[in-house]
């Protein structure tokens, strides 16, 4: 099974992506990470950005050769960025969860340190403007500062895995 955790800088995607990894037992693929990894001066250019997707692309296609699941941890902001991943799964599972937050939150968290991710809120009006709403079938969720639970048993039903909620 491949997962796609995506939405906007702030909306508590990679909190709750590296949780669902954990529940289902697989590798967890995030963008913020790699980008670190890849690049010792990060520009966020367009090119640094398909380069890192690039990366996250073939990383997942060699779990897939693996057997493994992933969570593919990044904005995934455009129709085109999603269609590169859709067409390299081909008969395996591939679901898509996108997590949104309220703004005022977003805004908050986005003063905050947070890990690997660099984004402030200028980032996130720029994406926010950039961004193209995906038309699969998917699951929506709304984080808040509270309720990692809830999303974690929600995405346990869209799954269907049963009573392993992965919330112990």
């Amino acid at each position: 099974m491949i997962i796609m955790v995506f939405g906007l800088p702030g909306s508590g995607k990679s909190y709750f992506a590296s949780r669902v990894a954990e529940m289902i037992h697989g590798d967890y693929l995030n963008s913020d990470k790699l980008r670190k990894q890849m690049f010792g001066i990060r520009t966020y250019s367009i090119k640094e950005k398909l380069s890192v997707y690039n990366e996250m692309l073939a990383q997942m296609q060699k779990a897939i050769k693996q057997n493994k699941n992933v969570v593919l941890d990044a904005t995934f902001y455009t129709n085109d960025i999603r269609k590169k991943f859709i067409d390299e799964v081909k008969n395996k599972d591939l679901v898509f969860i996108e997590v949104t937050a309220e703004e005022p939150l977003i805004r908050e968290r986005l003063k905050r340190p947070r890990g690997d991710s660099e984004a402030d809120f200028e980032v996130y009006k720029k994406i926010n403007q950039e961004w193209e709403p995906l038309h699969e079938n998917h699951l929506i969720l709304t984080s808040t500062d509270d309720n990692i639970k809830d999303m974690l048993e929600k995405t346990a039903d869209y799954l269907h895995l049963g009573d392993d909620k992965g919330t112990n």
